[in-house]
């Protein structure tokens, strides 16, 4: 068995694998591995690996060191199961570069565009041949919402959860229509424009926020809420075989 964590800007995800096979995923601060402890306790781990997008806290570094087994520290150095062209290795962030890596496992040999929507919104492209690219890098839905709070005076602090008119008829509607609506016009045009260049283009979207898309879009969307978990499993099984 293999102890995934997966350490974000907002919150840390600790998963137990079974061979390719999620066992268990918990949610937790990214400051502290509260779970850490218990999942030890209860399951057999022989090895792990971590990934974090922050630096990471001393309280985490001694809780990684009381572990019985090795855990891997993801870094730009660690050899992956694809080629990396990004031209800063250095500054991606460990946690895009495990989404592609979890697609390419899932869909080998398939052009892919992976979006990530999270606390940032990521777009990453890998070809067929298992090359990576790069991606761009957007602001997520509530870091859109608290940025018109902070950036306008009279803007208020919404929730995501409401109603979402075609236009609104009221501030808080306007803006949770223009946020949502305008991300979701922002993921629609990315795929639109891959898939001209590659017709036969598939999607994955990973991340805690849903969207609505058409029809046409929806035939080539796999939702994996665990991708970037998946690909940092591929990633520590690679390395144990080499």
């Amino acid at each position: 068995m293999n102890l995934v964590i997966d350490i974000g800007n907002t919150v840390a995800k600790l998963a137990v694998f079974d061979g390719d096979k999620v066992v268990e995923v918990l949610r937790g601060s990214n400051h502290s591995l509260d779970w850490l402890s218990m999942l030890c306790h209860k399951y057999h781990i022989e090895r792990g690996i971590i990934a974090s997008v922050i630096t990471l806290s001393n309280t985490i570094r001694r809780q990684l060191k009381s572990v019985n087994f090795d855990i891997m520290e993801l870094d730009y150095r660690t050899p992956v199961p694809i080629r990396n062209f990004y031209k800063t290795p250095q500054t991606l962030g460990m946690d895009r570069l495990a989404a592609v890596v979890g697609a390419n496992y899932l869909c080998p040999g398939k052009n892919l565009l992976v979006i990530d929507a999270g606390t940032a919104l990521t777009y990453e492209f890998i070809d067929a041949q298992g090359q990576y690219w790069g991606g761009n890098i957007s602001p997520g839905i509530y870091t859109r919402f608290k940025t018109l709070n902070a950036c306008c005076d009279k803007l208020p602090l919404i929730e995501r959860n409401g109603d979402t008119p075609e236009f609104g008829y009221d501030t808080e509607t306007a803006i949770r229509s223009g946020v949502i609506k305008g991300m979701e016009f922002e993921i629609a045009g990315y795929i639109t424009l891959m898939q001209k260049k590659y017709p036969d283009l598939l999607v994955f979207l990973t991340g805690g926020d849903k969207f609505s898309f058409d029809t046409n879009l929806k035939s080539i969307i796999f939702a994996d809420r665990f991708l970037v978990l998946k690909g940092l499993n591929r990633i520590l099984n690679y390395n144990v075989k080499k």
